[in-house]
């Protein structure tokens, strides 16, 4: 019996995707030529299983962008559910720079997925535009940082992530990046005294 395309997958099956997700993550941000079938291998699944997933490199490495994008917008919500707005708001900015360097890391494969006459577009980064604005709205509201901030001028202020090395020290300079916007998102806050 064939599956309906919009049928939720079995648990194995879904756990066989986020396995081959997972495998291809840290294999194509080393290397964007990795071999598919290096991937499956890793992964412990089958080609069949691989290609009834992913049935090209696009649609994998695009797959894994989106699924990249999902990851730090979800994050946000669960944030805000465990902590005060503002605290939420740096934490999200450091998953935000994991997505960065993971996103320079897999700039090949996705560059390679997504130039090819013909091939599907790149994903544009409405869950992540989303989640920015989600909390910039709740520390607004908050008086946690000045008012007025759009996910525009949020991602146009961390833009120097996009710059950093992911093979250098990329943690510290991203913190040091990310304290000086929080310092600015905070200038001007109505919660915040000035002394």
């Amino acid at each position: 019996m064939q599956q309906k395309k919009d049928a939720p997958l079995r648990s194995d099956a879904q756990r066989n995707r986020e396995r081959i997700l997972e495998v291809a993550l840290a294999e194509l941000t080393r290397c964007a030529d990795v071999p598919l079938s290096v991937i499956a291998k890793k992964a412990g699944v089958g080609q069949g299983t691989f290609y009834r997933n992913f049935p090209s490199r696009e649609a994998l490495v695009l797959e894994l962008y989106r699924h990249e994008m999902r990851q730090v917008a979800d994050a946000a919500h669960e944030l805000l559910k465990t902590h005060e707005p503002v605290r939420a708001l740096r934490e999200w900015m450091d998953h935000l720079a994991r997505f960065a360097m993971t996103k320079a890391g897999l700039a090949d494969a996705i560059r390679q997925a997504t130039s090819a006459p013909g091939s599907p577009a790149k994903p544009g980064h409405t869950p992540v535009t989303s989640a920015a604005e989600l909390l910039l709205r709740t520390n607004e509201e908050a008086g946690t940082i000045r008012p007025g901030v759009t996910g525009d001028d949020f991602f146009l202020a961390i833009a120097g992530l996009w710059q950093l090395d992911p093979d250098g020290d990329w943690q510290s300079r991203a913190g040091r990046l990310l304290d000086l916007v929080m310092d600015g998102l905070r200038a001007g806050a109505s919660g915040r005294r000035e002394s």
